[in-house]
């Protein structure tokens, strides 16, 4: 049974919400780092642990090593064993942070790869289970954009997340240093830097708030790129001549951007330059304090080197703190993104008690009273059409271009549900199936069909991607689509690399591609087959071949044929002809021609070019 769900329509609606509200966001990206790997996560927290408390441990031994100098050269005693053994502490010590330096980046890096693995495997099989319909949505694919770019990057929160845990309890020691010998040190230093760390925060929303208005563009700007520079294009932009056009659009766009973008960080220079002096008054102002009262007698000198390092080093964590979180917050914005993402699920999917699809199937399908709207549109694509296909049976549809023949084969896969009528599976409502096992049962080669750029026999096993392993099957489905005829001219067989992306690998023709895409079809052993617009790309000779070794090997199948050469259609069993999103006429190719309607007269021009 369908189960309700969220569309591709709650891809839309306003910008998320604000940086507090958005700190829920972090939750479930931690959930998700320690998913990725649990002892990297334990170790890397230990670890920082430990390295937080080595700068406060510095400056207590600093201080040691020069109240006892300051006694031993009032006394004339002479280096002593105690100062050796302070120094050879603060050695230990200034060691131990250089090499928990290197081990935090050590673990850094390897929760990176493990957390960019484990989220773009999420995402990959997320994006998997989508309908068709979500990703006919363009705002959903500014959404998925988002979610794409910013999963990955969320590593730099994270890090950021256990670098701010490290500054904190950096920072905590230090302050508890300083409140020992005076509160009001502690308060100036705190008072003046919290305007800096304010300010950051609005300017990283107002930033947030600016990268996502830029998304669409952004996105046009990445096609327009790719446009400019891809050898699918290339001949089209030299003939026409549209490369300056397309530098003009892009210059617009990145000019618009470039300006919003130089008018914000120019806000923000100006203000954090003001605002960043008072943080350094503050902590000239502690400083002097410091002094004042070690002049007065009221801290030695050890205690004053103390404060002077503390004084620096809790001004410095605490505006690396500040920032910090800052940039937790602002990251958490763009949290949003991939949850949002995640949040999208399918409208189609399999109930809890969805049944398996028959095997043989013995009654065939039915449409009965069918319509069909897409989403976002008014009219509907389909109208009110009932027809049968029976097991065994091959039947073509035709019609111009629009006219709703694709839209069938789709409902056939249920890639999309009916928007009124049913569509019945040996008596059952298509719905009551487990879709994943009504697509095992159905090959597919749609008019765009996808280019892997993969070896062939990779391209070809995708069409029953399980048994990829299996040679001799991969070898009989080419073999049926005539692939064979391609591949033994390629210099690596079966292992050869198609496609221009990657190192040593040859593309082919249109017509050869097909045929590639045609074995993927016959790999699956399926028992409905669907050609659509199978030959598009052929010449006469090679879809006579083609069409002639499909009427064999579709023997005892269900088949659907889309179609605008006539010649091919006569092989059907029936022909379906629609017109305006309705079936208008219905039969062979005999009887059709003889009712003189639409498919004769279709037929006659046709006919008539090759006379």
């Amino acid at each position: 049974m369908t189960t309700p769900g969220t569309t591709a329509e709650s891809s839309k609606g306003p910008m998320p919400q604000g940086r507090v509200a958005s700190l829920k966001n972090i939750l479930p990206v931690l959930r998700m780092v320690w998913e990725s790997g649990p002892g990297t996560v334990v170790a890397n927290l230990v670890l920082r642990a430990i390295a937080a408390l080595v700068p406060v441990a510095v400056l207590v031994v600093a201080r040691w090593i020069v109240d006892d100098v300051v006694s031993t050269v009032a006394a004339h005693q002479g280096m002593s064993n105690r100062l050796w053994g302070l120094l050879a502490l603060e050695l230990s010590l200034a060691a131990v942070g250089g090499i928990l330096g290197r081990a935090i980046m050590y673990f850094n890096v390897l929760l990176s790869e493990r957390y960019t693995r484990h989220v773009s495997l999420q995402l990959m099989e997320h994006a998997s289970r989508l309908d068709l319909a979500t990703y006919e949505d363009p705002t959903f694919h500014d959404r998925m954009e988002r979610a794409r770019v910013q999963a990955t990057d969320r590593i730099v929160m994270v890090e950021a997340i256990a670098r701010f845990l490290q500054q904190t309890l950096t920072t905590v020691s230090l302050c508890v240093g300083i409140l020992v010998f005076s509160p009001w040190l502690l308060v100036i230093i705190i008072v003046c830097l919290v305007p800096t760390a304010l300010a950051e925060g609005q300017f990283g929303a107002q930033f947030y708030a600016l990268r996502f208005r830029h998304t669409p563009m952004r996105r046009e700007l990445d096609y327009l790129r790719q446009l400019g520079a891809s050898r699918e294009s290339a001949k089209e932009l030299k003939i026409f001549g549209l490369s300056s056009y397309l530098m003009e659009r892009y210059s617009r766009l990145s000019g618009k951007i470039l300006d919003d973008m130089v008018a914000h960080f120019g806000r923000t220079f100006r203000s954090l330059s003001l605002l960043s002096i008072i943080g350094t008054l503050g902590y000239y102002g502690a400083y002097a304090l410091a002094v004042y009262k070690a002049a007065r007698g009221e801290l030695t000198v050890g205690e004053l080197t103390f404060l002077a390092g503390a004084i620096a080093n809790a001004n410095r964590t605490l505006q690396e703190m500040f920032s910090t979180a800052v940039g937790i917050a602002d990251q958490s914005l763009y949290i949003h993104d991939m949850l949002a993402f995640f949040a999208v699920q399918p409208t189609l999917r399999s109930g809890p008690r969805a049944l398996k699809v028959p095997r043989p199937i013995r009654q065939g399908f039915e449409f009965r009273d069918v319509t069909f709207t897409y989403p976002g549109r008014t009219e509907p694509v389909l109208q009110k059409a009932s027809f049968l296909l029976n097991p065994g049976q091959r039947i073509a549809l035709i019609g111009e271009n629009g006219q709703g023949k694709t839209t069938i084969v789709k409902l056939l896969m249920r890639l999309y549900d009916p928007t009124e009528g049913q569509i019945l599976l040996d008596g059952v409502d298509l719905r009551e199936y487990d879709i994943e096992d009504l697509w095992h049962e159905v090959g597919v080669i749609f008019q765009d069909f996808a280019r892997y750029e993969m070896t062939a026999a990779q391209n070809i096993a995708v069409g029953r991607i399980e048994r990829r392993d299996n040679q001799v099957l991969i070898e009989e489905a080419s073999h049926k689509s005539l692939a064979n005829t391609v591949i033994d001219r390629l210099p690596g067989k079966y292992e050869q690399m198609l496609g221009r992306r990657f190192d040593g690998g040859v593309d082919l023709s249109g017509g050869e591609w097909q045929k590639i895409a045609l074995a993927r079809a016959y790999m699956r052993d399926a028992q409905l087959l669907i050609l659509d617009e199978p030959t598009a790309a052929l010449d006469a000779r090679a879809e006579l071949d083609v069409f002639n070794r499909f009427g064999e090997l579709a023997s005892g199948r269900m088949a659907v044929l889309i179609s605008h050469r006539f010649s091919t259609v006569r092989m059907a069993d029936r022909i379906l002809v629609l017109k305006g999103g309705k079936i208008i006429e219905e039969g062979h190719h005999e009887q059709l021609v003889a009712l003189g309607g639409s498919y004769a007269t279709m037929y006659e021009l046709q006919a008539s070019r090759y006379r």
